[in-house]
Parts: C-alpha cells; sequence; structure tokens
C-alpha cells in the first residue's frame, strides 16, 4: 500500500512539474509572439576587431548596428588599435568584465585568442568569430570568407588576366590564417591548374602600406620577369599600388588585391590594380549579431554539426565573394 502510494506521490509530482513547464514554456513563446524579436532593455552586444581604425571595419559595423536595429538591442565597437595579439587579449578580457549579452570577434592570432574567447564562453557570453577564425575556440560559429576558395578565384583571375603564363607572386602577412588560406589556395590552383606559370616568391608585407611597398619594389627587381603579384589584404594592395606607380616598369605588373575599400577602388579605376577580391562584410556583421541575439535568449534550434554533434548554429557560414575589376567598380563605392 505504502509502495503504490509513494509511485502516485512521483506521479502527481511528475505531471506538476509538465504543467509548470508547459505554462513558462506557453508565457516565454506569447510574450516573442506579442513583443516579436526585441531585445530587452540596456541589452547591449559587442563587436570587437583589430587595427581598429581600418577602412575594412566599417562594413561588417554597419551590418552589426543594421541587425541591432532591426532587434532593438544596444552595440559597442571595440578593438585592438594595432596589429597586436596581446592587446586584443585585453580587450576581450575587458569586455568580459562588463558582461554583454554576446560578443562579435574576428581574432587576429587564432591560437593566442583561444583561452580569452573560452572564458568568455565559459562565463555565459556567448562568442561568434568573424572575418577570422580561431579554430579549436568554443565559439558557436565563425562567419566568413572561405578564404581557400578566394585565393583559387585569385588565380583564376590571374591567370585569364596573363594568358595563362608568367612568373608571379604573393604578399600576405603571414600567420593569420584567413591570409594563409588565401595564399594556399592561390598557390595550389597556380601549381595544379595552370603549368606555364610560377609563384616565384611569397612576402611578408606586414599588413603596412609602406613595408609592402617596398617588399613589391624588392620582387621586381629581384624577378625582372615577375608579371602578377596577388596580394592578400588591401592595406598591402595600396602599397603594391604605390610600387607600380613609382616604377617605369610597373605598367606590365597586373596586381589583384583584397577588399573594397576606397584607396583600392580607387586604384582600380585608374587602371594601377587590376582587380581585387570583395567580400561579404556586411553579412558577416549582421548575422553575427542575429546569432548572438539568438544564443542569449536561447531561441536556437541544434543543427548537425562536421563533427556530427548537435550544434545550436551552423559552425561555419560563408558569407561570399565576388571580383572586381574596372568594369563593376562603380558598383562598390559606398552610396
Amino acid at each position: 500500500m505504502k509502495k503504490m502510494l509513494l509511485i502516485y506521490i512521483m506521479l502527481i509530482a511528475a505531471f506538476a512539474l509538465y504543467v509548470l513547464r508547459f505554462e513558462y514554456t506557453s508565457q516565454v513563446n506569447s510574450s516573442w509572439e506579442n513583443r516579436g524579436l526585441r531585445g530587452d532593455l540596456g541589452e547591449t552586444y559587442m563587436m570587437i576587431t583589430f587595427q581598429s581604425g581600418l577602412e575594412y571595419w566599417k562594413s561588417p559595423l554597419k551590418g552589426f548596428e543594421d541587425a541591432a536595429d532591426a532587434l532593438g538591442v544596444n552595440v559597442e565597437y571595440r578593438g585592438a588599435t594595432r596589429y597586436d595579439a596581446k592587446e586584443q587579449i585585453t580587450v576581450i578580457e575587458q569586455a568580459i568584465a562588463r558582461k554583454p549579452a554576446g560578443i562579435a570577434i574576428s581574432a587576429i592570432d587564432p591560437k593566442s585568442l583561444i583561452p580569452a574567447i573560452n572564458k568568455a564562453v565559459e562565463a555565459d557570453i556567448p562568442v561568434i568569430l568573424f572575418d577570422a577564425d580561431a579554430p579549436g575556440s568554443q565559439a558557436y560559429s565563425f562567419l566568413g570568407t572561405d578564404n581557400y576558395k578566394a585565393g583559387v578565384m585569385a588565380a583564376n583571375k590571374m591567370a585569364e588576366l596573363l594568358g595563362r603564363e608568367g612568373e608571379v607572386a604573393v604578399l600576405t602577412v603571414p600567420g593569420q590564417q584567413n591570409h594563409e588560406e588565401r595564399t594556399k589556395g592561390f598557390r595550389e590552383t597556380i601549381q595544379q591548374r595552370y603549368p606555364s606559370m610560377q609563384v616565384v616568391e611569397v612576402a611578408d608585407g606586414h599588413g603596412d602600406t609602406l613595408k609592402s611597398r617596398d617588399e613589391t619594389i624588392r620582387m621586381m627587381k629581384a624577378h625582372p620577369k615577375l608579371a602578377g603579384i596577388f596580394v592578400t589584404e588591401a592595406t598591402g594592395g595600396a602599397g603594391a599600388g604605390e610600387a607600380v606607380q613609382q616604377s617605369d616598369d610597373g605598367e606590365k605588373l597586373h596586381i589583384i588585391s583584397f577588399d573594397t575599400n576606397k584607396a583600392t577602388l580607387d586604384l582600380i579605376q585608374n587602371g594601377t590594380i587590376s582587380a581585387t577580391i570583395a567580400q561579404g562584410t556586411w553579412n558577416m556583421g549582421y548575422w553575427s549579431l542575429q546569432y548572438l541575439f539568438h544564443l542569449h535568449h536561447h531561441l536556437t534550434v541544434p543543427a548537425p554539426s562536421p563533427s556530427g554533434e548537435n550544434a545550436p548554429l551552423p559552425v561555419t557560414v560563408d558569407t561570399g565573394i565576388s571580383v572586381v575589376t574596372r568594369s563593376n567598380v562603380d558598383d562598390y563605392y559606398a552610396k
């Protein structure tokens, strides 16, 4: 008899918990139905980059802000002022202390930033990575360019410009994953698809205009038959453009750069740079905030990840690329 009574008590308790959970879920769902996807008062999300003054960040930040307007939340922009991983880690630590609703980060150095990223997630602050990934971290998702594919696209465009033959070089930023993937895609495509072309050198432009200019001048002297340079970032592209403008032999050198800042577009318009690879930077910012919002409010539905486990978001999202040349450059100026 006592055993039956205990079973009845357990069943009643289980039913009561079910009813309470159902009522809570109904209230939550009703709340979202009544107010729509709108954040709470004072709900703030942060975007953290590096070299924070770069024009490049304007587009992803605009996407971040546009998503904030749609969701009724606040955003703040922070970043390392220099190309310095330690400074960016400090910025992330400061952000964690402020307990934002979520953080979107472009990682300057994938390995050194992992502890700071994980610390944020362990503090129940959702983290989304965009533009530059940090594989192995606990961040929920990466939104950005398929950088290997971007390198492939640059190689195919270079082959088109050079008639599938000639010496080419790469000006990049070693040690940063997105640049290394672009370089790898370019080199492997040249090697595998274009036997009459050769990558004669991969040089470090340090993400700096003057150093990239000097490296371009040096490579032009070291390789008199150099016909093309692929530059994996916009600052270096501007430097390579300056080198071409200053050189008597510059007219025969084709430059393919990266991104669509005004300086790069101007150099395409005047013929100094032959083409540039445009990224879906607005998408990076917009969907980073959308994802963070859904994580913060527990609105996501688990999706299968490449590892076979369930993840609340797609592990990676390709935000797209396109080629900009003189024929379509006007479409990429800020309106």
